[in-house]
């Protein structure tokens, strides 16, 4: 239980993608607009998942124990979460 605990907690440091732009690319301006809309996108989707989760209609399960679908939103608060897509994986 104890290696289960450790390969699936994120990391207080951990990164995601889109989460933050990478210093280097701030000075070029079409890298950084490119990087913005990207960031836009992940959140218009965590919105999406967040709606979609809401939707009783979309629901194929119910009762006690239904869990919101949270696999692909793009960002993560540390701990076992169950979402975030990070930048790498290390095992």
């Amino acid at each position: 239980m104890a290696i289960l605990d450790v390969l699936s907690n994120h990391s207080p440091d951990e990164e995601y993608l889109g989460q933050q732009i990478e210093p280097s690319w701030t000075e070029e301006p079409a890298i950084n607009a490119a990087f913005v809309k990207f960031n836009g996108r992940l959140k218009e989707f965590e919105g999406i998942i967040d709606e979609r989760n809401a939707d009783i209609k979309l629901k194929n399960r119910n009762g006690v124990g239904v869990v919101p679908y949270e696999l692909l939103k793009p960002f993560s608060d540390p701990g076992v979460t169950g979402k975030g897509v990070p930048c790498s994986i290390s095992i």
